[in-house]
């Protein structure tokens, strides 16, 4: 569960902290819902821009901002659908939409559903603590994000081999950046650095996106109800509704699956991770390419005996993918096949693990032999605004892209995929990967092994117990609002 214990003391801090800072908390039911935000905060909206430094933009954190960088308030959930001349297959393929979030990814939401918990109980005093967010890319942007929303403090820790835009923003919003050995697999190292910060400094809350229910709650509410208001806008009386794909990260956007599949029993989860680190596969390891997912351990939140299967992407596949999606010779040709220019200009919305949840749902469509009838859902989580200078890294490294190139990359990276790599997991299967989360989480990070068994044998009450502390946590914050007077 949730730690919802109150903090009567230090919470007066946090009011007064947020009183004179003039900060307002959403609800999980206004994320989820835009249209119960109070008509003056929406005013405000009107004079602030998308990625601004501006407490009013916790009312952002929503998948329903209208797609412009300033002044924009609401409208439907952000997704799209991409055709068959894209993706080869019949099934139809659709996703929601990162990109028009604060921040430009999805994982600001993740970080408001870890942070916000803690400061309305009064367990993390926004006056001395310091927020620590150990990611390997946009969980710490998002926390560093919301921790200034927040008045808090921050410490951003990922891997030195991320991305330069990811430093270079981070430089001017976090307190501080640790860079930490490695690269996108080296998860184990920002949490050794989270421990040696937890022992030798004071006042500092680890934020662990991969242990973090709030990251699993906030997914399972707003992230699956989202899905849940396009499947209804685009299905059917006869259409299917066949899963859901994503490359597990921390697990935390995989749990909309478990939402879906309330509403839709016969619909499957896969759980994906690169080729190159296949860890849920092959007990694995490595490294790779695809910035976004964290690799070599199972995430604590992963609800691993709701999984159907595990998809291995190979992230030649996915640099060769995002390529083609932003060259403009790439482009030229994908034109010249039949895509449309609408979606063409929409393909930039794909970042590098958003290009893998894309090829991962090619793979599963193949897999099961989709038709027309049937929908795939997944989510772009964040955009090639995020990766400029991977892009002038692949044309150092591969030169110049011509025409050629470009009917190559389609061919190799989308059209031909095929369905090695996949594994349908049975019981014993699920089990497997679960029980890797014993080495990580009750070995290396101290958790209790009886909570680790709950997980599995304590199935739906230890998973439903979590999924229904929304309501609590959405009366704290209107509480917390009503402290503040600031409504």
């Amino acid at each position: 569960m949730i730690d919802l214990t109150i903090n009567e003391e230090q919470l007066k801090r946090t009011v007064q902290r947020a009183r004179e800072k003039n900060i307002i908390i959403p609800t999980f039911k206004q994320m989820i819902n835009p249209e119960l935000i109070p008509e003056g905060i929406k005013e405000k909206l009107k004079s602030i821009g998308l990625w601004d430094i501006d407490s009013y933009n916790l009312f952002r954190i929503t998948w329903k901002n209208e797609p412009v960088k300033f002044g924009g308030l609401f409208d439907g959930v952000n997704f799209m659908e991409l055709p068959s001349e894209l993706t080869g297959v019949k099934a139809r393929i659709v996703a929601l939409v990162g990109k028009w979030m604060p921040t430009g990814s999805h994982k600001v939401g993740a970080t408001f559903g870890c942070l916000v918990p803690r400061l309305i109980t009064g367990q993390f005093d926004p006056t001395k603590d310091k927020a620590v967010w150990p990611s390997t890319g946009n969980y710490c942007r998002g926390g560093a994000y919301n921790a200034d929303l927040l008045s808090c403090e921050s410490i951003a820790i990922l891997p030195e081999g991320m991305s330069k835009e990811r430093f270079d923003w981070l430089s001017k919003v976090a307190g501080e950046v640790i860079g930490t050995p490695g690269s996108e697999s080296n998860v184990k190292e920002i949490f050794d650095k989270s421990w040696e910060l937890l022992k030798t400094r004071d006042n500092v809350v680890v934020f662990n996106q991969f242990d973090e229910f709030g990251n699993y709650l906030w997914h399972y509410h707003v992230t699956g109800k989202a899905i849940e208001e396009v499947l209804s806008q685009i299905m059917q009386s006869k259409d299917n509704f066949a899963g859901i794909v994503l490359t597990t990260g921390s697990a935390g956007t995989i749990a909309s699956g478990d939402y879906l599949k309330q509403l839709f029993p016969n619909s499957k989860i896969a759980a994906g991770e690169a080729l190159q680190c296949p860890t849920l596969l092959a007990n694995g390891y490595g490294a790779h390419r695809i910035e976004g997912i964290g690799d070599k351990h199972v995430p604590w939140i992963h609800n691993v005996k709701n999984t159907d299967m595990i998809i291995a992407v190979d992230d030649h596949n996915t640099m060769g993918a995002i390529r083609l999606f932003n060259e403009p010779i790439g482009q030229d040709y994908l034109g010249k096949i039949g895509v449309s220019k609408e979606i063409i200009e929409q393909l930039p919305l794909l970042g590098i693990s958003s290009a893998a949840n894309l090829i991962m749902a090619i793979k599963f469509a193949k897999y099961y032999e989709l038709t027309e009838k049937d929908i795939v859902f997944t989510v772009f989580t964040d955009s090639m605004e995020l990766y400029g200078s991977r892009l002038k890294e692949l044309e150092k490294q591969f030169g110049l892209y011509n025409d050629t190139d470009a009917a190559i990359a389609h061919h190799r990276n989308l059209m031909a995929l095929t369905t090695d790599y996949m594994q349908e997991l049975t019981y014993n299967d699920r089990k497997r990967i679960h029980n890797l989360k014993y080495f990580t989480w009750i070995e290396q990070q101290g958790k209790n092994l009886d909570e680790l068994n709950a997980q599995w044998y304590d199935y739906e009450n230890y998973w439903g117990t979590i999924r229904n502390q929304v309501d609590k946590i959405d009366e704290l914050i209107v509480q917390f609002n009503k402290k503040t007077g600031l409504l």
